[in-house]
């Protein structure tokens, strides 16, 4: 069973990934078929991934039609951020208080890898390390319903982040992201609230 987890996880990472990138173009038709090869997993994890897509918001199942991304709409942007805006910094507190020392170590880690994007100018490279990141927070954060509504949310913000996105904008992101982490690592609640609430901000005006 961990394995058939393992292996729908990382379809669902690879086609994510796909996604947010624009590799797979809003409002495009792909079958089941393109998304497993795309993938590089069997049919049952790919299946499991889209239906996590799926709930995401990410893929839309068309009857007669078939497998659609969803579009990007005018008001996604606004929307996604101010409801991100009151959720994330409650988040990075209550991870602030309740994250194992495995789970900092990994965050510092995340930081190391986003700071060598930056270096090196690895947008890509910086949204996987994001990635990282949120699964991160996931995990340590022990309230289930808040990280159920920031899911999906994490995952339109970086598909609209990339949509427009700059070295320099990467770069402020990465510092903004790196202070969150550093005070999490120090199980200070207040500053990770703080420090996510800017990083929230500087996200919803760009």
């Amino acid at each position: 069973m961990m394995k058939s987890a393992s292996q729908a996880h990382l379809a669902y990472l690879a086609l994510e990934s796909l996604i947010v990138t624009l590799k797979l173009k809003p409002g495009s038709l792909v079958t089941e078929k393109q998304l497993i090869d795309l993938a590089g997993h069997g049919r049952t994890p790919v299946r499991e991934a889209i239906q996590k897509l799926e709930w995401q918001g990410l893929i839309e199942v068309r009857a007669r039609v078939g497998l659609q991304i969803s579009e990007i709409k005018p008001d996604d942007h606004r929307q996604v951020m101010e409801t991100r805006s009151r959720l994330e910094p409650l988040a990075a507190a209550l991870v602030a208080d309740h994250a194992s020392l495995e789970e900092r170590a990994e965050m510092i880690e995340c930081a190391q890898r986003m700071t060598a994007c930056s270096i090196n100018a690895d947008m890509e490279g910086f949204l996987s390390a994001d990635k990282a990141f949120d699964e991160i927070m996931e995990t340590a954060c022990p309230n289930a319903f808040l990280t159920a509504a920031l899911a999906p949310l994490q995952t339109h913000a970086r598909r609209l982040w990339f949509k427009a996105a700059s070295t320099e904008h990467m770069d402020r992101s990465v510092d903004l992201h790196v202070k969150v982490i550093r005070a999490i690592h120090q199980a200070d609640a207040e500053a990770a609230s703080a420090a996510m609430a800017k990083l929230m901000g500087y996200l919803a005006a760009h």
